[in-house]
């Protein structure tokens, strides 16, 4: 009978614990799958925004590949200015292009990389840029440079102005397409700021020139 009882409560000492153990299996479970799907609920937006900010296509490897060159042709243009102009307005806008168009081209260079693309040579003349870019997006053909290099005073300012307002209207033209057709989000910010900035110094430099 002792024996009889001592089986019993062994039989009810072990059901009682797989049924312990049922209820905390339960109970973590229940725990658990709020816990984890709040995890990936936390994560799903960080990758999304990943996948958005890091997802590009042609349209942004065009205008990278295209504004690079655009850009140091237009700082060697606000280089000349330091040394030719007469010109306080137009010595200070100078200025402020190279200043924000210089670390662009840098930005530009690393998108570039990062995407596994080609970054186009620099040429110690961008001068000769013009060769393989033609007048595409209103960069300067070889002769436009080198008229502006011989040039000085009133005469340069007057050349620097009219080349730049057209250099200018040009990589608006590039900005604009890649706001439209671009996916890369840094680059279509980039392009808005062009648009805005570019456009704002083109009327100013109409100015200068009397268009305004």
């Amino acid at each position: 009978m002792t024996a009889r009882r001592s089986l019993v409560r062994r039989a009810t000492a072990v059901a009682a614990a797989a049924t312990a153990a049922v209820v905390l299996a339960a109970c973590g479970g229940t725990g658990d799958s709020p816990a984890g799907h709040q995890g990936h609920d936390k994560a799903a937006p960080t990758a999304s925004a990943s996948a958005e900010k890091g997802g590009h296509n042609a349209a942004d490897v065009s205008f990278a590949t295209g504004m690079i060159p655009h850009h140091r042709q237009a700082v060697q243009m606000a280089e000349l200015a330091t040394s030719r102009t007469r010109s306080a307005e137009v010595e200070k806008l100078a200025g402020q292009i190279k200043k924000a168009q210089d670390p662009e081209i840098k930005k530009l260079s690393g998108w570039l990389t990062s995407w596994g693309e080609q970054v186009p040579e620099e040429h110690g003349d961008m001068e000769h840029a013009g060769h393989s870019m033609g007048s595409m997006a209103g960069m300067m053909a070889p002769e436009e440079m080198d008229a502006l290099k011989k040039a000085s005073g009133k005469a340069f300012d007057t050349a620097f102005l009219t080349m730049m307002v057209k250099h200018h209207e040009g990589a608006v033209e590039m900005a604009k397409t890649e706001q439209a057709d671009g996916r890369y989000r840094p680059a279509r910010d980039m392009a808005g700021d062009i648009v805005s900035s570019q456009s704002a110094e083109i009327a100013r430099m109409n100015k200068l020139l009397g268009k305004g």
